[in-house]
């Protein structure tokens, strides 16, 4: 019998809160295939390559007792990662929205040959454009319940649909 449950939203973060959370010891785990992370790549110093199609079979190489925030090209295939390792029983775990894309676009180093990131044709207030609203002290950042601290230079949260 399959036990079922219930899975919450994934926590989403920007490109800025997860500068901050790198540098407080959070993981990066870029879900991309071998053959992009080779041609162009996140440079953070603690980052871990685990395509999405291995997630299933290398999960277990992952800790659970710390930060990780899920990483790819635009957000969609670590958004899956994401909720794939929440069903492993993660709860410190996060998806960067806007994936490498995103990165770039925030100026944000990476190691290869950048390319000009396409403009988004949505923009989220997290992170995202000229009418995003920067985050106050109090505020959360990037959709999730933390506080975020003012220099993040986030976004304030997109509203949540219900």
């Amino acid at each position: 019998m399959i036990d079922h449950q219930t899975l919450g939203e994934a926590k989403q973060v920007c490109p800025t809160t997860t500068q901050r959370l790198v540098r407080e010891g959070a993981l990066l785990v870029d879900v991309r295939e071998r053959t992009e992370v080779a041609s162009l790549a996140f440079d953070v110093p603690a980052i871990v390559n685990i395509p999405l199609f291995e997630m299933e079979q290398r999960w277990g190489e992952l800790p659970k007792d710390r930060e990780l925030v899920l990483v790819c090209e635009s957000g969609e295939r670590s958004l899956k990662a994401t909720y794939y390792l929440q069903f492993q029983g993660f709860t410190r775990v996060s998806n960067m929205e806007g994936g490498l894309l995103k990165w770039m676009r925030k100026g944000f180093a990476v190691i290869g040959q950048r390319y000009e990131a396409p403009a988004a044709t949505a923009t989220s207030s997290c992170c995202g454009g000229e009418a995003a609203e920067p985050v106050s002290a109090a505020s959360t950042f990037c959709g999730s319940t933390a506080p975020a601290a003012s220099s993040t230079g986030c976004c304030a949260p997109s509203p949540t649909k219900e």
